[in-house]
């Protein structure tokens, strides 16, 4: 029996593939990216990636990758030799986000020097359920179908069950809060894609950027935005939520101390909001390509719990911290 040998690029596609294939033989992950660690078991596969920019302050890495993407430069390294050396037959990456990982035209450039050529399979989520119909995507292109619809109907269940106490809250009188939702913090960035889906989702509306849709949530939204302080602090929110995108709880803590606290604008801001939480964005709300899929998932029961008071649906140990409430 042939072995589907596959490659991914983004550590959403190795969680994946893990989770579709669950220890079958007829597939196996042969290399992953460098931020790749869920599962446990991907952390010894060959690395294929690698980051042109070094994390200092959310400032200065805005300028990296300014600089950067102005002389037309890629922000990851890919490994070609080892690409080629490792002969996937398939090769998972995005075309969503050109910060966040390797991008899809120089993976497909390479692709074309391998022989035979690897298929590839691209992922580029807006919305929750296009971050479903991934995983589907994967399956069908592991030629394993009926795997990844039962990891889709396990994902379902606990969305639809936050939901339904979302129903519940609103029923009993309950308003939406308005949240902003930093993803990145110098310059400022609000949430994109489905975290403003999410925030609707939990009866939140997220200020400046909400959903395309707005009250029936069923999309996504433009990639985030870049917005002027004065603009959040007009719209007055009542939940801060810090989650730079990429970082662990501790360097968000050291950014929230050494670049929110000291700025002029944040305390006014703080001020005035009920909540604010610390969440380490690289376990949760992260771009596809760097979250865990059952990290959104996760998230999303966090908002839940956090937006509505419900604490009992708040996944245990997830990576979050409460400065006012």
């Amino acid at each position: 029996m042939a072995v589907k040998r596959v490659v991914s690029l983004l550590p959403s596609a190795a969680e994946i593939v893990s989770l579709i294939i669950d220890n079958n033989p007829s597939v196996q992950l042969v290399g992953r990216s460098h931020e790749d660690d869920y599962p446990p078991s991907v952390n010894t596969l060959p690395i294929l990636t690698a980051p042109k920019t070094k994390f200092t302050t959310s400032a200065d890495v805005d300028v990296q990758v300014s600089n950067l993407l102005a002389e037309g430069n890629s922000l990851y390294t890919l490994d070609t030799a080892l690409l080629k050396s490792l002969r996937p037959d398939i090769v998972i990456t995005q075309d969503l986000c050109t910060v966040c990982s390797i991008d899809l035209v120089t993976v497909q450039r390479i692709a074309k020097q391998i022989d035979p050529e690897p298929t590839i399979v691209t992922l580029n989520p807006l919305s929750i359920e296009d971050v479903i119909s991934s995983i589907s995507d994967v399956g069908k292109a592991l030629g394993m179908i009926e795997e990844s619809s039962r990891a889709i109907s396990m994902l379902r269940s606990r969305i639809n069950h936050a939901r339904d106490l979302v129903n519940r809250s609103i029923a009993s009188g309950r308003k939406r809060s308005k949240v902003a939702f930093f993803e990145w913090t110098s310059p400022i960035y609000l949430g994109g894609h489905w975290t403003p889906q999410l925030i609707r989702w939990s009866n939140g509306i997220q200020v400046l950027a909400d959903c395309k849709d707005g009250d029936t949530a069923e999309m996504g939204a433009p990639p985030s935005v870049r917005v002027p302080p004065e603009d959040v602090i007009r719209e007055k929110p009542e939940i801060l939520i810090i989650c730079p995108c990429g970082l662990n709880l501790d360097a968000t803590r050291k950014e929230y101390e050494e670049t929110l606290l000291p700025s002029n604008w944040w305390p006014p801001l703080a001020k005035c909001a009920s909540k604010i939480a610390l969440v380490d964005g690289n376990q949760s709300f992260d771009q596809l390509i760097s979250i865990q899929i059952k990290g959104l998932v996760d998230a999303l029961e966090w908002l839940v719990g956090y937006i509505n008071d419900i604490p009992e649906i708040i996944p245990k140990n997830f990576p979050w911290e409460n400065l006012k409430s």
